[in-house]
């Protein structure tokens, strides 16, 4: 990556991250709170990659950082869904 990509990176992150916060901190819109609430979690998990927007490292390799970040995610979605599932039905046993 050059120099004004890797700042260009680093900049859409953390101005997503901004812009997020922004979002869930207005007074106005319960649809832009729902929004800001969503950006705000791939916000944070695309700020992971900042360290890796620097000139000279490879665009493959901020690609992969990204795609093992959204692996880590799935993984953890899946676990809570998994866990609420198992969480109700063992409520349902208590009857």
């Amino acid at each position: 990556m050059t120099a004004t990509q890797a700042k260009l990176v680093e900049r859409v992150i953390i101005g997503m991250c901004v812009l997020s916060i922004l979002a869930i901190f207005q007074p106005f819109s319960l649809t832009l709170f729902s929004i800001g609430c969503v950006t705000v979690v791939i916000g944070a998990l695309a700020f992971n990659l900042v360290p890796l927007c620097r000139e000279g490292v490879p665009a493959r390799a901020l690609v992969r950082a990204m795609v093992i970040v959204l692996v880590i995610l799935g993984v953890a979605a899946g676990l809570g869904i998994v866990t609420a599932f198992l969480y109700v039905e063992y409520l349902g046993s208590l009857r």
